[in-house]
């Protein structure tokens, strides 16, 4: 029984320090990774907000007319 244990125990070990030594080399990469610059043109709705034809809309809806 003993020498299954061993031969169970071994590859599960290694494994275990494979998949550790994996993760720290993962991490020490997200690390270096430059930071994705800031935006220069806004995003989601904020750019269509500053669309032309959203502010015709706009201007339209405060005139009261419709199409």
């Amino acid at each position: 029984m003993d020498g299954e244990r061993g031969r169970r125990l071994r590859p599960f070990l290694l494994g275990g320090l494979v998949g550790s030594v994996a993760g720290l080399a993962a991490a020490g990469r997200m690390k270096v990774r430059a930071r994705p610059r800031e935006r220069e043109t806004p995003a989601g709705l904020a750019a269509f907000e500053q669309a032309p034809c959203y502010e015709e809309l706009v201007e339209r809806e405060r005139r009261g007319e419709r199409r």
